[in-house]
């Protein structure tokens, strides 16, 4: 059975049917409403920054990443469901394929940018969806901005999107301790598409460490 799993655990391609209005609903269902109520009453969430969503949807959401508190989170800001990808070892637990697939993610290999993946993110470009990413690729110390991948600049450039830093702040600690701290999401001005991957990184990198307060750190060489 194990390695059933794993056998479907593949980077996948989503069709334009796959994000349909039954998932947003129930997207929405999970994100807007049981989500939020935990996140404004629990953890008193603060959103700022709301009027920078642009109204189509041709940009990539691209917030950093702290907790695994943090998608669900997201998909309750923004008012478009979001569809995030995912590393493809969660998709060989069958119900959290289930549960994935339903909240509209898709499979992806982290160590390699498929043609399948720019396939959906061009696919959610013609529904009323939003693709989602987060640019570290995994979670982070809270307090500075580490481990940032390439790819998401890249699928932009590819799909020509713009890309609309999101700064998370509190998750780490809310996730652990509830009421305590609080959850605060800044969502800044986008970037416009361009073909230069490296000037999208450094513009995306400036705007989280502006929107968070977190400091970057260099990699080491």
């Amino acid at each position: 059975m194990q390695e059933s799993n794993r056998k479907r655990a593949k980077a996948t391609s989503r069709e334009e049917e796959f994000f349909n209005k039954w998932r947003g609903c129930f997207q929405f269902i999970i994100t807007h409403i049981f989500y939020m109520i935990r996140l404004k009453l629990v953890y008193r969430l603060e959103v700022q920054g709301k009027e920078n969503i642009p109204a189509e949807n041709n940009y990539i959401i691209a917030p950093n990443h702290l907790s695994t508190l943090d998608p669900p989170l997201i998909s309750a800001v923004f008012p478009r469901p979001v569809a995030f990808m995912a590393k493809k070892e969660l998709f060989e637990n069958p119900f959290m394929r289930w549960w994935l697939n339903w909240l509209g993610a898709f499979a992806v290999d982290r160590e390699n940018l498929s043609v399948s993946t720019i396939r959906t993110v061009l696919t959610i470009r013609k529904t009323d969806w939003v693709f989602g990413i987060f640019p570290q690729g995994r979670r982070e110390v809270p307090g500075t901005i580490s481990g940032i991948t390439k790819g998401f600049a890249s699928l932009a450039k590819t799909t020509k999107c713009g890309i609309l830093p999101v700064g998370i702040v509190g998750t780490e600690v809310a996730r652990r301790i509830p009421f305590s701290g609080k959850i605060i999401v800044k969502i800044g001005e986008l970037i416009p598409y361009s073909d230069n991957v490296e000037e999208m990184l450094q513009s995306w990198t400036k705007a989280i460490q502006e929107l968070t307060g977190f400091k970057y750190e260099v990699p080491a060489v």
